[in-house]
């Protein structure tokens, strides 16, 4: 297991190994619950400070409550905060998502779970699908499939159907996508809502404070297609308007170069606050009076949902899942996409208007509180594992 000092912005270094074999070996970090019903093995990515890592630990987190003990395997855990992986059970296989390595590591896998073989697999991502197609035919076992995001113009889903039960699409917009797919039926594919997990009131920050400077803030990986580069020229614009004002960009990635290089030749690098060493983004949302979500495309949007339950109000594009989540005007605030003036317009009418601002980041509280809570996601889940189990071990 990592120390607590790693961090995303640490390169990979893989370890010397004399085979391909020896360099899959796993680290684990717990032993199993033997006295669990169903045992489910959750084939993760590298874990990033990103929407769909927070969502494979919220399940392993909450799958006990409905008697289902988990297993995280994946290439690695350093993005995971110490505190978190203390009682999470997970191992660690650094050479899963190289190709050279991945079919040894696949082999090491299969003979680690061989005895007792997992009851089913749940693939985090369309990214891991191939993966997991070929462990779930090598361990006999079913799987499950959660797509969070649209694929790639021209992309094929190669979904098994011998093995694989069901895709789990994270908003109906997503599921619409994967049905255009033409070995995708209707009846393959459920929607289940990422879920959000519960803040007391009394640990929500105020919403523009009058004694505070505002602060306005973006999160999430730094990708191109997340807009951060309109979300910094919006940034601009407000500034020509209400000078008094702080930007916030957490998260780390492969646009953050760019992004920081495009501040500072607008002029605005001193109003603008970077924090990229992150285990999460909780104290970044809590800090922010007013969250931008300006993705030119979303599948859903959880760290949308969390700024929500932190109530904040939202300003996003509307795209994809999102579109079907904001009500706009009343939960938050929609903006076409790719419109860096749409997003300064909106800013400066909730700071301008800071009691609307506090009521819409209230029903958006109140709207994840009663549509997108983990209790609910994690019994669909559990539910969905029940379900493949039965039919599979008829």
């Amino acid at each position: 297991m990592q120390s607590g000092s790693d961090r995303t912005e640490k390169p990979f270094a893989p370890e010397t190994a004399t085979d391909e074999t020896a360099s899959a070996k796993p680290k684990l970090s717990k032993t199993s619950k033997a006295n669990e019903s169903l045992h489910v093995l959750l084939l993760s990515d590298r874990f990033e400070v990103r929407g769909t890592s927070s969502q494979t630990l919220v399940l392993a987190e909450y799958l006990p409550d409905y008697g289902i003990h988990s297993t995280i395997v994946t290439p690695s855990i350093n993005c995971i905060a110490p505190e978190r992986r203390s009682h999470l059970e997970f191992r660690e296989y650094s050479y899963l998502d190289f190709p050279f390595a991945r079919r040894a590591t696949l082999e090491c896998i299969k003979h680690d779970f061989s005895d007792p073989k997992p009851d089913l697999i749940h693939i985090q991502s369309r990214k891991m699908l191939w993966h997991g197609i070929k462990l779930a035919k090598k361990l006999n076992r079913p799987y499950v499939l959660t797509v969070h995001d649209y694929l790639s113009p021209g992309e094929i889903l190669n979904y098994d159907t011998e093995f694989g039960y069901k895709i789990i699409a994270v908003s109906v917009s997503v599921k619409s996508e994967l049905l255009t797919q033409p070995n995708i039926t209707g009846e393959m594919v459920k929607v289940i809502h990422s879920g959000v997990e519960y803040i007391p009131d009394d640990h929500i920050r105020p919403v523009l404070a009058s004694n505070c400077t505002p602060v306005i803030g973006t999160a999430g990986p730094l990708e191109e297609i997340k807009g951060g580069l309109f979300f910094l020229q919006a940034a601009r614009k407000v500034l020509n308007v209400l000078p008094d004002l702080e930007f916030l960009v957490a998260g780390t990635g492969p646009e953050e170069r760019r992004l920081r290089q495009l501040a500072r030749s607008l002029g605005i690098e001193k109003q603008v606050t970077f924090v990229s060493s992150l285990y999460s983004f909780q104290e970044s949302l809590r800090a922010m009076d007013i969250f931008c979500l300006p993705s030119l495309q979303q599948g859903l949007g959880t760290i949308m949902l969390e700024a929500m339950a932190c109530s904040r109000p939202v300003i996003a594009s509307s795209v994809g899942g999102i579109a079907s989540t904001i009500v706009d005007g009343d939960t938050g605030l929609l903006i076409p996409p790719s419109n860096s003036d749409a997003i300064a317009e909106k800013l400066i009418f909730l700071l301008q208007n800071p009691d609307l601002a506090r009521n819409i980041g209230e029903a958006g509280k109140k709207h994840v509180r009663k549509n997108f809570r983990v209790d609910q996601t994690v019994r669909r889940v559990a539910d969905l594992y029940r379900s493949c189990n039965t039919k599979f071990s008829q």
